[in-house]
């Protein structure tokens, strides 16, 4: 049995909706999923294992991919991933988002992939679908390994 940790952050719980969705998969492959959501009130601490970030795009400030646009919400969960050391264990990040809005889809997982040089593992749309979580929880444990 392996375990794989993941940093997410769900504000208005589509990816804590998905995240349920993998570890259900996660359960069913005998697996398990260590999943810890970073918000504005999470205490930071140390993390001593490597990681996956899970991010939904928020943004602000335009349409286009540029540094006028901003990223809103998931700032808590940068910072987390910036705390002491936690930076050198991140392995990937997954990305979600809406794919009405283009170039913006996943464009904070693009961000977070090039801040901490790193790939992006895996993407869904808003809540994703269970063929989305099978396939992203294939990613994580290739990307975690055993």
């Amino acid at each position: 049995m392996a375990t794989y940790r993941l940093l997410y952050a769900s504000i208005e719980g589509n990816t804590q909706s998905f995240i349920n969705k993998l570890q259900a998969v996660a359960e069913e492959k005998g697996d398990m999923i260590d999943a810890k959501v970073v918000g504005d009130e999470t205490d930071y601490e140390a993390e001593h294992q490597p990681f996956v970030a899970i991010v939904p795009t928020y943004l602000t400030g335009g349409t286009g991919t540029g540094p006028a646009v901003i990223e809103i919400f998931t700032n808590a969960l940068a910072d987390y991933i910036d705390f002491e050391d936690n930076a050198t264990l991140i392995r990937g990040v997954v990305g979600s988002g809406n794919r009405n809005f283009n170039d913006q889809y996943i464009l904070t997982a693009k961000r977070y992939a090039k801040k901490y040089q790193v790939p992006v593992i895996g993407d869904y749309e808003l809540r994703g679908t269970s063929y989305d979580a099978e396939k992203i929880y294939q990613s994580i444990t290739e990307t975690l390994g055993e």
